[in-house]
Order: structure tokens, then C-alpha cells, then sequence
């Protein structure tokens, strides 16, 4: 049995009122089938306030994103709990999948025969890529290499050029490597891509982080952690260097004693004196696990009548500003980052390509899925509408097919 739990935050302890009104929003959006199993109740809240709640229960996992999806709150303020044997499924919703009866000698020579000769057949190219995983992309490359003597990617970056060069090459690199790549890529020559270096560190798990240090020497001959001190200063340069050990506490169960504890010692350090004690925020944010700063965060805003958010937006600035904000948005809710920074990846004028291209790729056999869902949600347009209407070619095609368009 799955159950999802959504809490919304209120400024007052919400009435039955509240409730009727909520329900009704609720069943507006949803299908028939989704509203039967579904039932709202009050429920105490762990510190014995009512909070309204959604139990889904005997859902399919297609009817949980509608209530997930539905529950008319923020993204960024939704809080899911899910029964932990069905708990993979709102964490692990790619929209790449594995495909079936795959043969990586066939989708070898179809990529041979795309490139060979005058022109290259575009078309033949994203069909194969878009549809395996990373894990076949590189059973493909292994496969090239063996029946023709020559190195795909070598090939690949002959026929291509710009965006679709770029992502191509992305789709064919493996995840730990792309990551190592994008910082790498983000700190050399004349200036830094802060904005890389707070996406990728700040967002990770602790393992992904390590491999990521790993490959990083292993590829580049570098020492991360060296070159982030060398490129940033100050109380960034100290987050990102706390996010590149990958230590934080990784325990899933939530201690509200330290949260209540946290949430004082983080207004302490901001909104309670003057000036700001960056050091408590960096402690904090750096150690906790996730699920933890999530109930810090709701223990702030219990206590301060206000949004942590908020309080790091008015006693941080710059990209240590986003950095913080960056944890704290992850800990709420990870694809609701992602699908925030794809947005303004592509709003006004120009489109950066290169965050376009390294959120979907990345995320495309993580939480793709959800990220589409939260980004409908919250811009009231889909993710593949505002992709058609930005790209163009055979850039857009294979942009397209990834996001499952």
C-alpha cells in the first residue's frame, strides 16, 4: 500500500472550512478514478498542530503523481511521505528507460551507416540515442569501437556541430563522468561558472559526490577540492568545499528535537542579531540530511512566523545566496529545483543551452518524469512547449524525444 502525505503550510491552524476548500480544489483537478480512493482527513502534526492531509491509498503510480501533482500548494512547500516499499517510485521516474532487446552491434552499424557517406541522417541518430540508456550508450560505443577500429564519439563530433554536438557528446558520456566534466569544464580558463558548481554539488548524494571526486582525479589529473579554492573565495568557496567531502548525514529518520534546536541556532545566526553568522548556516546546511532539513525548515517557519527561504534571501547575497538556497530547495523538493532552473534556462531572450541540455540529460533516468509534472504545475505550460519554442532542428528533435515528447 502506498501513502502519500502532502502538508500544507498555513499561517493560521486550518479549519474544517480550510479543508471543504482544499477537497474541492482537489477533485476539480483530478479524475474520477483518483478522487474515489482518495479521502482528505485532519491529522495531528508532530507537534500536535492540525494540518490538512492526503492519503492515497491503492493508487497506481500514474494516479499518485495526479495527487501529488494536485494538491494546491507550492511545489517547493509539499512535503511527500511515502510507504518505503513503494518509496523508489517517486525518486526514481526517468524518462529513459533500459530498452527491450537491445543489440549493441545493430544500433552500432545504424549509427555507422547514419554517418557514412555525404550528409549524415540525422533522424537515424536520435532514434538510437534517445531511446537506450547510458548504461547501452556505452555497449555501443564499446561495440563501434570493436567492429570498425574507429572511436564513435570521434566520429560523432566530425558529423555534428554546436547544440546538437554538445548533446550528443552529453548523452554519450557516463553520469559520474559528465558531472566531473561540467566542473571541470565550469572552472577553466577565464572566469567560473559558479551556477554549474552549486547545481551539481549542492544537489548530489554522498556517493555520487565521491565518485565524482574520484573521476575527477582520474580523468583531469586534478584535485577538486584544490581547484574550487582556487576559483571561488570566501563563505562560497567554504560551502562548496564542505559539499565536495560528500559526508552529509545520509539517516533518513527525522529528529524534530534537533530540528526545533537547528531552526533556533539558524535564526540566532541570521534574523535574531545583526549582521550574519555564516559558519552556523555552512554547519547546518552542509551535515544534515535532507529529510532533517525539512523538518528544520518547518520548524523556522513555525517559530520565526517566517520562511527560512526567505530569511537566507535577506542575509546572504551572490552565489553563496544560491548555494544555501540550492540545499534548502533540495531538501523540500529536488525535481522542483531542477525543473525551476529549467525555466529560466530558456525564459527571455537567448536560451542557455548548456544547462538545458545538462539538466535533461542528467536527470533523464533519475526524475525526469517528475520534473515535466512539477514544471506543468508551477508555469502552467508544458516542459516540451517551451523546449519547441526555443530550440530548433535536429537539436530540438533529440531534446524532444528525451523528455518524452
Amino acid at each position: 500500500m502506498l501513502i502519500l502525505v502532502a502538508f500544507l503550510q498555513w499561517e493560521e491552524v486550518p479549519t474544517p472550512q480550510h479543508q471543504v476548500a482544499v477537497t474541492q480544489e482537489l477533485e476539480a483537478t483530478l479524475h474520477l478514478e483518483v478522487i474515489q480512493p482518495l479521502e482528505a482527513v485532519l491529522v495531528p502534526h508532530s507537534q500536535g498542530e492540525l494540518h490538512p492531509t492526503r492519503e492515497a491509498k491503492d493508487l497506481e503510480p500514474h494516479q499518485v503523481d495526479q495527487v501529488f501533482l494536485a494538491t494546491p500548494s507550492h511545489p517547493h512547500r509539499l512535503t511527500v511521505v511515502v510507504d518505503q516499499h513503494r518509496a523508489h517510485y517517486l525518486g526514481t521516474q526517468g524518462t529513459i528507460r533500459p530498452a527491450a532487446n537491445f543489440d549493441a552491434m545493430r544500433d552500432a552499424e545504424i549509427l555507422r551507416k547514419a554517418m557514412k557517406g555525404f550528409g549524415t541522417d540525422e533522424q537515424a541518430i536520435v532514434d538510437v540515442v534517445a531511446n537506450r540508456s547510458n548504461d547501452q550508450r556505452q555497449k555501443i560505443k564499446a561495440a563501434f569501437k570493436t567492429m570498425y577500429g574507429k572511436d564513435l564519439i570521434k566520429d560523432l563530433k566530425s558529423e555534428l556541430s554546436g547544440n546538437m554536438e554538445e548533446l550528443i557528446l552529453a548523452l554519450f558520456m557516463p553520469p559520474t563522468y559528465y558531472d566531473a566534466w561540467s566542473l571541470r569544464n565550469a572552472m577553466q580558463g577565464a572566469g567560473t561558472q559558479e551556477r554549474v558548481l552549486i547545481e551539481i554539488l549542492c544537489t548530489r548524494t554522498n556517493q555520487e559526490i565521491r565518485e565524482i571526486v574520484r573521476c575527477y582525479q582520474s580523468e583531469f589529473g586534478r584535485d577538486l577540492e584544490k581547484d574550487i579554492r582556487s576559483d571561488t573565495s570566501g563563505h562560497f568557496e567554504r560551502l562548496l568545499v564542505s559539499m565536495c567531502q560528500g559526508n552529509r548525514d545520509e539517516n533518513q529518520s527525522v529528529n524534530h528535537q534537533m530540528a526545533q534546536e537547528d531552526a533556533q541556532r539558524l535564526f540566532q545566526a541570521g534574523e535574531g542579531r545583526l549582521g550574519t553568522d555564516e559558519s552556523c548556516f555552512n554547519m547546518i546546511l552542509a551535515t544534515r540530511s535532507f529529510p532533517q532539513l525539512k523538518a528544520t525548515i518547518e520548524a523556522y517557519s513555525r517559530m520565526a512566523n517566517r520562511d527560512l527561504l526567505s530569511s537566507v534571501s535577506r542575509e546572504f547575497s551572490g552565489y553563496i545566496e544560491s548555494g544555501l538556497k540550492t540545499i534548502l530547495q533540495c531538501a523540500l523538493n529536488r525535481p522542483a529545483f531542477f525543473a525551476e532552473r529549467l525555466y529560466y534556462s530558456m525564459k527571455g531572450a537567448g536560451t542557455d543551452d548548456s544547462t538545458l541540455v545538462r539538466i535533461v540529460v542528467s536527470r533523464s533516468e533519475i526524475d525526469l518524469v517528475q520534473i515535466k509534472q512539477l514544471f506543468t504545475h508551477m508555469y502552467q505550460k508544458t516542459l516540451g512547449t517551451m523546449i519547441a519554442s526555443d530550440t530548433s532542428g535536429d537539436y530540438r528533435r533529440l531534446l524532444l524525444a528525451i523528455v518524452g515528447q
